[in-house]
Parts: structure tokens; sequence; C-alpha cells
């Protein structure tokens, strides 16, 4: 089995959830989310599971996960903090808000040297993408400029308690991202989805479109275009611009602009599930349930 490693990002504050939502139980057995993401990717073949959090929720977060995963694959930790700078910069006055995606996975940069996976704490992904990020890492492992995306259908993606934002994927004919088009206010519609354009007006997306969920494939290569685009960033940043944050699917953009990467994409058709909002929980709770029932989960993940 080749080393290969999943980063999962649950640093987030969780302002429209109003609480530590990657924290609330959501299966029979008090599993949360998380669980089922860890338990596919050790199905898949993934060896080394790298938390990034904050650290006031670093007790919480071991007592209900860290501690029981570590029984079972080795288990890193990251702290995501306002001070983790490239020399010669000092963090905002006032700024209490992370930096971020990209800077949450630049803080892995010392623990990870292998190809590695990245995803949200608060998403269930499906076995599927597991199985199809961890294949073409170790597939594609010599090429240090190949990355992966899994992409999902949008409208296995949509809430019902609200609208959410995604990044609407362009793929051209041989599997390969083009552009990623950040798009807001996304709420299905009819046999379509209605979203928000950048100056306010309405846009009609199709519910077949790929969208990413931040579910991605990298090598250990990222890590130096993600210092290089950091610095740039807060290069130009305001001094009162204290809410702009370094993200991920930008930084991943701007590569393939420039053609420093190429990233593949990787369809599936499982059915992704969050909790965006608190009234999102019920369903997270029922389809877990289903998951369970058609045995694709045990009714007790990890002991």
């Amino acid at each position: 089995m080749s080393a290969t490693t999943l980063v999962i990002m649950a640093a987030g504050m969780g302002s429209r959830y109003g609480g530590i939502k990657q924290l609330e139980p959501v299966g029979p057995s008090g599993e949360i989310i998380m669980d089922y993401s860890i338990y596919d990717a050790i199905d898949a073949g993934f060896n080394k599971i790298v938390f990034i959090i904050r650290r006031d929720i670093e007790k919480d977060f071991k007592e209900v996960i860290g501690d029981r995963i570590a029984r079972h694959v080795n288990v890193e930790y990251v702290f995501q903090d306002l001070d983790f700078l490239p020399a010669g910069f000092e963090t905002q006055k006032g700024r209490s808000k992370p930096w971020g995606t990209g800077h949450a996975v630049l803080c892995c940069k010392d623990l990870v040297n292998e190809p590695f996976a990245v995803i949200n704490a608060d998403d269930y992904y499906g076995k599927e993408a597991f199985r199809l990020i961890y294949e073409f890492l170790n597939s594609e492992a010599r090429d240090l400029h190949l990355y992966c995306m899994a992409g999902f259908i949008l409208g296995n993606t949509l809430s019902e308690n609200g609208t959410v934002t995604r990044g609407v994927c362009e793929i051209d004919d041989r599997g390969w991202l083009v552009d990623i088009v950040e798009t807001s206010g996304i709420m299905k519609e009819g046999s379509h989805a209605i979203a928000k354009g950048n100056y306010g007006e309405d846009l009609i997306v199709d519910l077949e479109s790929i969208v990413s969920m931040n579910m991605w494939g990298f090598k250990p290569s990222l890590f130096g275009e993600l210092e290089k685009g950091f610095e740039d960033f807060l290069s130009n940043l305001a001094p009162d611009d204290i809410k702009k944050e370094y993200l991920l699917p930008e930084v991943v953009g701007s590569l393939v602009d420039s053609k420093k990467v190429k990233v593949k994409m990787l369809k599936t058709k499982d059915q992704w599930f969050g909790v965006t909002y608190k009234e999102d929980k019920e369903l997270v709770v029922s389809s877990i349930r289903n998951l369970i029932n058609n045995g694709v989960y045990p009714s007790k993940l990890f002991s």
C-alpha cells in the first residue's frame, strides 16, 4: 500500500450553522460526518489522517473523534493559526477570520511529503470519490504536476433549507479542468437551479453541471505553489480588508490558467450531503441510516 494522506479541513467557524458543526453526531453510535469520510478513505487505501483544527477546539475534537481514529490509523494535527505567516508579514489588526482554505492546506507543509487528498470536515462525499482519488494519485505518482478533483453533479449537492455556494466546473473533452466559477445563492427551482451572478443578476444553472465540493487530490509540489501564492496574496491585501481569504479553488484555478499544473476531473455520481444549516441535520441522520440499512456501513464504525 502506497503512503497516501487524507487532509481534513476542520478549522471553519461554522457561522451559518451556529456552532462547531463538525462535531455534531449524525450516526446511530454517535458518529460524526468525519467518521464516515475517514472510514471510506481507509477502505480506499489512505493510511494517514491530518486534521486541520483550531487550538480552541483541540480538547473537544480529540475526545469526539481524534483519539478514536488514532487507534486505527496514523493521525497528525495541524493548527490553522492566524500568525502562521511568511517572514516579514504580520496579522492585520482586528482580524479574527481564518486566512482561508489555501492557508489551511499550507499549514500542513511540514507534515505531508506524499500524495494527499483534501476534504471539508462537514461534507459527506461517498465511497466512490475516495477510491477514484486514491487510484489516480497512486497511478500518476511520478508526475508531480498532475492533480485531480472529485466532481459532483450539482443536483446531488443542494440543500433544501437554503442557498449554497458551489464552484461550477468547466471541463475539456479529455476530462481536464479548464476553469472553476464560484457561484453563490444556488437553489433548485423546478428542472434547473437558479443562482446569483457577480452583479446580483439571476443565473440559470443546469442541475447536471459538475461542481467542486473541495475534494482534491494533490502532490507535495502544491506546497511550494501555495507559499508563493500566499505571499502574493498578503502583499496585495489592503490593511483594512480583514475578511478576505486565500482560497484553495482560486489557487488551483490560477495554476491551471498558467499551465503549471493539470487537474483531472474524476466524476462521481454519489449523493453528497452536509450540514450547512441546522435544519440539514435531520436529512443527514436519515441518509446515514439508509446507508446502514443498505449495508454500506456497519451500525458502529470506530470504537
